[in-house]
């Protein structure tokens, strides 16, 4: 199966444009595609974006997905299993990562000062 990313050599990106609050996320939560797209309906694809999270943002309830997702913390602060109302959890600081296969809850999330992340979502290929 093709990959539906393109060649895209280094570039500045425009980050006062594209961002977009993904469907069922809080506002606060914008994530700006920057390589390809993801087909849940068909599970196939790869896409990488960027998520940020204003200050104070939280979700409520964990998250669950049929495809692998890996995620860096780039900058800010991330808090990892908080509860619905944004308190509890696990602190964590830039240069984080996580690997999560498809089936696997994870979060709530919450930043106290707001983050920004990079994900790369992908389905296992054909």
């Amino acid at each position: 199966m093709p990959v539906n990313k393109h060649h895209d050599e280094f570039h500045t990106l425009d980050m006062s444009t594209g961002w977009e609050i993904p469907p069922g996320y809080p506002a606060g939560m914008e994530q700006k595609i920057i390589s390809g797209a993801l087909d849940e309906a068909k599970r196939r694809g790869t896409r990488t974006r960027l998520l940020r999270f204003a200050p104070g943002v939280f979700t409520t309830a964990p998250f669950v997905h049929d495809y692998w997702e890996e995620v860096y913390l780039l900058s800010g602060d991330l808090t990892v299993g908080s509860d619905a109302n944004g308190e509890g959890g696990t602190p964590f600081a830039p240069n984080t990562y996580a690997c999560r296969p498809p089936g696997a809850y994870h979060g709530p999330f919450k930043s106290h000062g707001g983050c920004m992340l990079i994900e790369i979502h992908y389905y296992d290929p054909v």
